[in-house]
């Protein structure tokens, strides 16, 4: 359910699009933004600051490719998406010596602080390759073509990327299993099996 809040503009926006073009998908997605901020509003009581800066970014984007009547703005706005959260995680392990990943994510889960710092990094170079990729994409391809890579070009690389992080996480995870349920040993077989 929380996969489909979270990519419920991307779909509309790319339904809208092959139904009725550019500049009314764009419209759809701004309102299919504001919508979504005030569903997860009305259900959690909170938006997260990130939901806001993407809103704030749809509506910016949105409104210039309107107002402008140039598909320019809103190809650009999953870059500046990308790269804000990007730059979000650079600053504040630079600067502020904070690992917003591990503030995010630390509640569910204990890793090393090497291990933080790594995963850390990888989000942060992931989001400023994506910005990459769609800009190659937005101005080596036509709309459309922008359009399903957005989605499904967008939502797959982000679920292999989440399976590498998984993958590299496995282990940690392993370890803390190991440590908190003790080695079976043949002595203690042994020792459970006499009266």
């Amino acid at each position: 359910m929380k996969l489909l809040i979270d990519f419920f503009p991307i779909i509309l926006f790319f339904a809208a699009f092959k139904l009725w073009g550019i500049y009314t998908a764009t419209a759809v997605a701004i309102a299919a933004t504001v919508l979504q901020i005030g569903y997860l509003r009305y259900k959690n009581g909170k938006v997260e600051p990130m939901q806001w800066v993407s809103l704030g970014v749809i509506v910016v984007f949105g409104g210039a490719t309107l107002l402008s009547h140039s598909e320019t703005f809103i190809k650009w706005k999953p870059t500046v998406l990308y790269w804000l959260m990007g730059s979000a995680l650079l600053i504040g392990q630079l600067f502020f010596r904070k690992n917003l990943i591990r503030s995010l994510m630390g509640a569910q889960m204990e890793l090393p602080d090497a291990a933080w710092r790594t995963v850390n990094w990888s989000w942060t170079g992931f989001f400023a390759v994506m910005g990459l990729v769609n800009l190659w994409v937005a101005y080596r391809f036509d709309t459309d073509t922008w359009v399903n890579f957005k989605l499904f070009g967008g939502i797959g690389l982000m679920a292999v990327f989440v399976i590498g992080q998984a993958l590299y996480l496995s282990r940690y995870m392993k370890e803390d299993d190991t440590k908190a349920a003790p080695k079976a040993t043949p002595e203690a077989a042994h020792k459970d099996v006499q009266p």
